[in-house]
């Protein structure tokens, strides 16, 4: 049984991952929403073993959970644990070789690509604890509205609107007082977490569901307003995530279906932030000696 679900399939019916009607496993667009190549090539319900979300919201928890152990293990010695979000926290040094992003590597030593790499890594085990508990309630939840693959485009959008628009506070608003000043070194996936929240905010907005829209900027506020009270919160990163998952869902429209279009972009995101994080320990090993 194992084998025949991870099976391409040729004939008979699948559901279409737009709309959830049934689908010809060879049809060209889905009769019901219109959405190309609803069959996904035969490999739809493979895909579909791997979860809601086409498995993404797996993908992310796992990549981040490999990341933040690599970062321990890349400086055992400076491992810290002073309490709340910095408990078993990796050191400067190893988030930096790995990817963090801020007003430092961005713009002080020129690794543009880290606002792609920093959602990917976390500064202490509540820290990822407390973020891939939102990503896995969310993520799942946005595929579902707008798409796996337009997830990830969502995700993505809001990684790079985040830690960019912080890490451009960082140089500009040094002045400020340390919630508002934007981030020298900053990491974490809450960016894309309020990306999630605003792109369901803009679904609720775009078809009227008010309960969707009203529950996630419910929930976008007290995140926002935790944000000010707990020490150490890149709140900047926040309203970026926020604003770049909003535009994201904006122009991708959650009443049209997905596109082949978006499958392409998605992997191509995927590549990107994978090839973030090469770039980054490529470019950090010889700055490290």
């Amino acid at each position: 049984m194992p084998s025949r679900m991870w099976s391409r399939q040729r004939s008979g019916s699948v559901v279409c991952p737009s709309c959830g009607r049934l689908v010809g496993v060879k049809d060209a667009s889905c009769f019901h929403c219109g959405r190309p190549n609803p069959g996904l090539w035969g490999f739809s319900r493979a895909l579909r073993a791997l979860g809601e979300g086409f498995g993404f919201a797996p993908l992310v928890m796992t990549a981040c959970g490999i990341l933040y152990l690599a970062a321990l293990l890349l400086d055992p010695a400076g491992i810290g644990g002073r309490g709340g979000f910095s408990i078993f926290s990796p050191s400067l040094k190893s988030l930096f070789t790995l990817g963090a992003s801020g007003s430092v590597p961005v713009f002080g030593m020129g690794r543009w690509w880290t606002v792609l790499s920093a959602a990917w890594l976390h500064g202490g085990v509540l820290h990822i604890l407390f973020n891939m508990l939102w990503v896995r309630n969310l993520a799942p939840a946005t595929a579902q509205l707008f798409g796996p693959a337009r997830v990830v485009l969502i995700y993505t959008a809001a990684s790079v609107g985040g830690f960019a628009l912080s890490s451009l506070a960082g140089v500009l608003l040094p002045f400020l007082p340390q919630v508002l000043r934007g981030a020298q070194f900053t990491v974490g996936a809450s960016a894309p977490v309020f990306g999630l929240l605003g792109a369901l905010v803009l679904y609720g907005q775009r078809t009227g569901s008010s309960m969707v829209g009203s529950q996630a900027l419910g929930y976008a506020v007290i995140l926002g307003l935790f944000g000010f009270i707990m020490p150490g919160i890149d709140n900047w990163a926040h309203l970026g995530g926020f604003l770049g998952g909003y535009g994201a869902a904006a122009i991708l429209d959650p009443r049209l279906p997905e596109r082949l279009d978006h499958l392409l972009a998605a992997l191509a995101c995927l590549v990107a932030t994978a090839a973030a994080v090469v770039a980054s320990v490529l470019t950090a090993l010889p700055v490290m000696r």
